[in-house]
């Protein structure tokens, strides 16, 4: 398993969690700050570069489930190491 499979699982998981939140906007949420709270700068950048490259999250054999997807899409800002210089 690549680097980027192995990021997909963890952001899939933590999806499966948020989603059983009765509010969507609350699941949405709660799993960007999950990411950006415990997942190390170069993990979040990885993730964010492989969007860049697959926008629709689908990797060789595993995909992002909607709500991840949607949730890191549409917090790219905040998952952003503050560090990292745009290109």
């Amino acid at each position: 398993m690549n680097n980027i499979d192995h990021l997909i699982k963890l952001a899939n998981r933590i999806g499966d969690f948020f989603e059983a939140l009765p509010d969507r906007e609350e699941g949405l949420a709660g799993i960007a700050n999950h990411i950006q709270k415990f997942w190390e700068p170069r993990m979040r950048i990885a993730m964010l570069d492989f969007l860049e490259q697959q926008p629709d999250g689908q990797a060789s054999t595993i995909a992002l489930s909607d709500i991840a997807l949607l949730a890191i899409t549409r917090n790219k800002e905040q998952l952003t190491p503050k560090t990292r210089t745009a290109p």
